[in-house]
């Protein structure tokens, strides 16, 4: 099969959906991969790197959406929806509940879309979406710590403290793998962590995986509020697959927070959990004030530490993308139960039952179809 692999176009998408490394095993595969020139550049993968080990490189987008199947790492963007047509698979991070665009110029196209964050194995984990959750966790610890020194509108405090002098207070919401992540982190900063979460069983793998060193709290609106009134820094860490975000933090509860505090959403991608999260924002501008409290909303936070990412990023993708092609589209779906549940849209109908819940469109049964 023919696969191609685009420039990101993102604000500041330095990933690239293949290292060479990558296409070099597709291409042993049996496989051809045409890769757009300076994909690889914000990953210090050059054109030269992807020939050597036998990619096409072109210079024009085009060429490389002719291809049978285009790997991305997040959404097409409006400018790319032209390239879109039927009998294409997308393979991407697409976060559609929170972009019903996206979904509708797919649907139109009658594009087969498989969403990197639906991929789902039988023992209910995600294993595309777990990597970048990792990276995303433990940069938001690093983020905020930055954003709380005072050249950058903080409070101006060290998380760690000194002597004499409090440690900083991190609120952690949701002890997921992007939760726990941003623990560690915060926690090895020396930090003084509070994480919440819904699930009681995993408060108590958490408890033990820290040794008891960090808080662990049942998540409700009433520990949430008391635990943002003395917060540095709230991490806002909640994933639901497949659908939108909730709104877990209420504007009053930020508005009661200390000034110059520091809120970071990694589901922001999905809508996000703060009520007075107004916008998404980018690398080149990253965050914005609301009730005196900074706001970092970045959808990709993992592309500033963009050579980690891809290939974290493609250790995951790999096995998964060699299914794909390996058969007809319609025989992989059939046979692959991960990849079924991943598939987002195939031929004019949305697939997913929780997306479509979410943004209120007709949902289809993929099995119904194949």
């Amino acid at each position: 099969m023919k696969i191609g692999i685009p420039k990101e176009l993102k604000n500041n998408e330095n990933r690239v959906a293949l290292p060479p490394s990558g296409v070099y095993e597709l291409i042993q595969s049996g496989h051809s991969v045409v890769v757009e020139t300076e994909a690889g550049f914000g990953s210090a993968f050059t054109d030269e790197a992807y020939k050597e080990v036998g990619a096409t490189v072109v210079n024009t987008p085009e060429k490389v959406w002719e291809q049978d199947m285009v790997m991305k790492v997040k959404e097409p963007l409006e400018e790319e929806y032209k390239y879109f047509r039927e009998g294409l698979i997308l393979f991407t991070y697409l976060h559609l509940a929170a972009n019903k665009p996206v979904a509708q110029a797919l649907q139109k196209a009658k594009v087969t879309a498989v969403a990197y964050e639906n991929v789902q194995l039988d023992d209910n984990t995600l294993p595309l979406l777990s990597p970048m959750s990792e990276i995303a966790g433990r940069m938001a610890a690093q983020i905020g710590a930055e954003f709380l020194e005072s050249p950058k509108g903080g409070k101006g405090i060290v998380l760690a403290g000194v002597p004499g002098v409090r440690k900083g207070k991190v609120v952690i919401i949701g002890g997921g793998v992007a939760g726990t992540n941003a623990a560690k982190i915060a926690h090895g900063l020396g930090a003084k962590v509070t994480i919440l979460d819904v699930n009681i069983d995993r408060l108590k793998e958490l408890d033990t995986e820290f040794n008891g060193q960090i808080e662990t709290l049942m998540s409700n609106s009433f520990n949430i509020e008391e635990q943002l009134k003395t917060a540095d820094l709230v991490v806002g860490a909640v994933l639901l697959p497949g659908r939108k975000a909730p709104t877990l933090v209420t504007r009053d509860m930020v508005k009661n927070m200390p000034d110059h505090s520091v809120v970071i959403d990694i589901a922001i991608d999905q809508g996000g959990i703060f009520e007075t999260e107004t916008k998404t924002t980018t690398h080149d501008d990253p965050t914005y004030i609301e009730e005196g409290v900074t706001h970092y909303a970045v959808a990709n936070m993992p592309g500033a530490v963009a050579q980690t990412a891809t290939i974290a990023l493609s250790n995951s993708t790999l096995p998964f993308a060699k299914k794909l092609v390996q058969a007809p589209i319609e025989e992989v779906l059939q046979n692959e139960p991960a990849l079924y549940r991943g598939t987002n849209t195939y031929k004019g109908y949305l697939v997913h039952a929780a997306v479509a819940e979410d943004l209120e469109i007709e949902h289809t049964s993929l099995k119904d179809l194949l």
